[in-house]
């Protein structure tokens, strides 16, 4: 199977997927857990929501499971969150600590990974973001993202439905940050945050270069605004996601909008 799927749309806006594909090859599926099987820390549907919000958007999404490489993990092997429990480049737990492996990989088995999955994906992103800044002069990556609203191991409480990122203002024009903010906060009953427990992961902070024409943004959702349950077997709720969907298509189209000041960070 290919890494990734593109789809190259006319406009500025790049939507990033690298969570949703459920692919594990046959090698690393036989190496998982029977709780590692079950993929449930999938961003369960987000392409099915995402999709046909905006018209002339790019996408570039992930085919292959987080489980397998993980597409949104500096491919050093960085922790994005030193001090914070996370997952790594080939998560060894689930989001609730528990082990996803009868043998975990070595590595050389992680090296394979990385050339096989995640540098074609990244590869096929940067080819699409130059492109769009190219035509345009900037572009805006909007990497979606879900998680579920109560996970313990990695942060407290219940989490907000919308969990923007831009590690700190760094990684976009401040105009952007800005609308995708009152867009949430416009948002009826839904809660908001900016640069929480998720500031943007390695695919936001990389690409994020305001100065130099490239713009990105992460959205992370919390799945019980649109999943009927945060559990196996993580079905979409229809209703729920079509009020959302509202909501998201305006955040959208607001960064279709944006055009850099003259002299400022393009």
């Amino acid at each position: 199977m290919k890494p990734f799927e593109v789809k190259s749309g006319s406009g500025p806006v790049v939507l990033g997927l690298p969570h949703t594909g459920t692919h594990v090859p046959d090698d690393v599926f036989s190496r998982l857990t029977d709780l590692g099987k079950t993929l449930a820390d999938t961003d369960w549907h987000i392409d099915r929501l995402y999709d046909g919000l905006l018209p002339g958007a790019t996408t570039v999404r992930a085919t292959f499971h987080r489980y397998v490489i993980d597409a949104n993990r500096d491919p050093s092997g960085a922790s994005l969150y030193p001090g914070q429990n996370t997952t790594t480049l080939v998560p060894l737990t689930d989001f609730d600590g528990k082990p996803l492996w009868t043998e975990e990989p070595d590595a050389e088995q992680i090296e394979t990974r990385r050339q096989a999955w995640h540098a074609p994906y990244h590869a096929a992103l940067k080819e699409e973001l130059q492109r769009v800044r190219k035509h345009h002069g900037f572009v805006i990556l909007y990497d979606c993202h879900s998680i579920r609203s109560r996970i313990p191991f990695l942060f407290e409480g219940t989490l907000p439905d919308f969990n923007i990122g831009t590690n700190g203002g760094e990684t976009c024009d401040a105009d952007i940050e800005r609308s995708v903010v009152e867009c949430c906060k416009r948002a009826g009953a839904y809660t908001s945050v900016l640069n929480g427990r998720f500031k943007g992961g390695w695919t936001t902070r990389y690409y994020g270069r305001p100065q130099d024409g490239f713009h990105a943004i992460q959205m992370e959702l919390a799945q019980s605004a649109y999943l009927k349950t945060e559990a196996l077997p993580f079905d979409y709720d229809q209703p729920k996601a079509e009020k959302l969907r509202e909501y998201l298509a305006a955040i959208l189209h607001e960064l279709q909008k944006f055009r850099p000041a003259p002299g400022g960070r393009s």
